[in-house]
């Protein structure tokens, strides 16, 4: 080997090793470029700083707890006891907490607990005693509120002169021109089983199924289902409907998409369809159709043919049978020509054939897509549902833009996870079964 070879060599080595270095650089450089461009086009710091932990707390602990609500009407006079403040969890008249005490037309006595201690005072007067701090003092007058407050006000307390918001560890007193309000938190799903108005609340499950009878015109047990059926607060009989429709979408939507892309699949594909031009349209039909986000597809239709799961349903059909054309397509390029001709031999005709000799090649392929999408379907009908007005996805945005009871909203989002788990469970045993695997 020459000087002038091995100096070319060497030129050769060392500019292979300068592009692959200034690759090394440029690629993480770009990456990191890229990087800060999305943290100051999001905005990010502002985001940090509107970020409210307080909410979040607050909107965490309601997820797993609950309110009592004791408000006076500054008004007309009165004061009523509700679980989250709602007319279906009102208090029975006559009836109120146990940690409420006194007079409601003199001084009505709240204990929060821990020393905090709230005092409903005649001529819409209210004191709130908070350990470390004193005792807060406000009073109506002239419907302005007026307080024994100085400044500076303490950060958590909220007042202006028509409304006032005082937020501790142990509650929440509220005070406006027209009532006020004290709530305290506990923990757990209160009402889930029965309402205050079930003569079955508070009971316990040995002494509904085997005690004696505790309502005289029903059986415990009878009873006691047609009232967790029923129940005002957590609507178990609208939910459990919900969950029905929402697995209805997606069971219409992928099996009807499935019908449709199978024989239209034989058109794009090449071995079945001999004119390019079909080929070439059943194709981009399948590009169009799929190519539109089936929440695109949704707030189409639902202009089209109105709100309902039946809107949503449609909507993951026609996304759906565009993916699933595809797919299918695909399979079909694949099969084994040597089955059709053993087909072909027995003297069966083209249907015969494809029935025969192509579909049970395919089936396995087919089958695991289709069960795959209708679990994935699952979780998309739960949205789609938000905007066409169907199912869970109606019922857990309405729980959402409403921001009172997010226990409700805790309470939708496991009935979802457990229905996206059982779909995973049941298709994965459905696939087992019908292709010969577990799944």
């Amino acid at each position: 080997m020459t000087a002038a070879t091995l100096d070319l060599a060497k030129a050769d080595a060392d500019g292979l090793f300068r592009q692959k270095r200034i690759t090394a650089f440029a690629v993480p450089a770009l990456i990191l470029a890229y990087l800060t461009y999305v943290f100051y086009a999001f905005d990010v710091p502002g985001l940090a700083q509107r970020a409210s932990m307080d909410n979040a707390v607050i909107l965490a602990s309601d997820s797993w707890s609950y309110k009592t609500h004791v408000t006076r009407d500054n008004r007309r006079g009165g004061v009523t006891y509700a679980i989250e403040g709602e007319r279906k969890g009102s208090y029975p008249p006559g009836e109120r907490p146990a940690w409420v005490d006194g007079d409601e037309e003199t001084t009505l006595v709240i204990d929060l607990e821990d020393g905090h201690v709230v005092r409903f005072l005649p001529g819409n007067a209210v004191a709130y005693d908070v350990p470390g701090f004193g005792t807060l003092e406000a009073r109506l007058v002239d419907g302005d509120i007026v307080t024994n407050l100085s400044e500076p006000v303490p950060d958590w307390i909220n007042l202006s002169g028509q409304r006032m918001t005082v937020t501790t560890d142990a509650g929440r007193l509220t005070m406006t021109r027209t009532r006020t309000e004290v709530f305290r938190y506990f923990a757990g799903w209160e009402l889930f089983w029965f309402t205050l108005d079930s003569p079955y609340h508070g009971r316990g499950l040995s002494e509904i199924a085997f005690g004696d009878r505790i309502d005289p015109d029903r059986g415990n047990v009878e009873g006691a289902l047609s009232d967790f059926w029923n129940n005002g607060m957590w609507r178990h009989k609208d939910v459990a409907w919900a969950i029905g429709e929402t697995i209805l979408m997606a069971f219409l939507g992928t099996m009807g998409a499935a019908m449709i892309a199978l024989p239209m699949a034989f058109l794009a594909a090449k071995r079945f369809a001999p004119f390019a031009a079909l080929r070439f349209t059943t194709r981009r039909l399948f590009d169009f159709v799929r190519g539109v986000d089936a929440l695109i597809w949704t707030v189409v239709l639902a202009r089209a043919f109105g709100p309902g799961p039946l809107t949503g349903a449609l909507a993951i059909l026609i996304t759906d049978a565009g993916t699933f054309g595809k797919m299918f397509s695909e399979a079909l390029e694949n099969v084994d020509e040597k089955q059709i001709e053993g087909v072909g031999s027995t003297g069966a005709k083209p249907l015969q054939r494809y029935r025969f000799g192509v579909i049970p090649q395919v089936v396995p392929v087919l089958l695991s897509q289709i069960l795959y999408f209708l679990e994935s379907n699952t979780r998309s009908a739960t949205i789609i549902g938000a905007i066409t007005g169907g199912g869970i996805g109606l019922m857990l945005t309405q729980a959402i833009q409403t921001q009172k009871d997010w226990e409700e909203v805790a309470y939708y989002i496991v009935l979802v996870v457990l229905m996206v788990m059982a779909m995973d469970w049941f298709s994965g045993w459905l696939r087992g079964r019908l292709i010969g695997r577990n799944g």
